[in-house]
């Protein structure tokens, strides 16, 4: 029998909002939702769109050099293996 997947955070908030009602009890419920969602959102290992797009530049250069240095190494190679024949 195959499990259903939990719903999206954003419904589970909104069916719990729905069944408190009462705008004193709601606004109580929904301040300790959030920092409960807030409290398993920090535990995660994330990083901001900043870091992200830092670490994806410095990737992309790093690939770029590894790709220049593979065919120099190549041409070096091709190089010796001439100059090995001409021997």
């Amino acid at each position: 029998m195959a499990l259903k997947p939990p719903s999206p955070p954003w419904e589970v908030l909104q069916q719990v909002s729905e069944l408190v009602g009462g705008s004193g009890v709601k606004n109580e419920v929904d301040k300790n939702m959030r920092s409960l969602a807030q409290s398993a959102l920090s535990r995660l290992n994330m990083v901001s769109r900043e870091e992200f797009d830092a670490q994806a530049e410095i990737l992309k250069r790093t690939r770029a050099r590894v790709s220049a240095l593979e065919a120099s190494l190549e041409e070096l190679t091709r190089e010796l293996e001439t100059l090995t024949r001409a021997d």
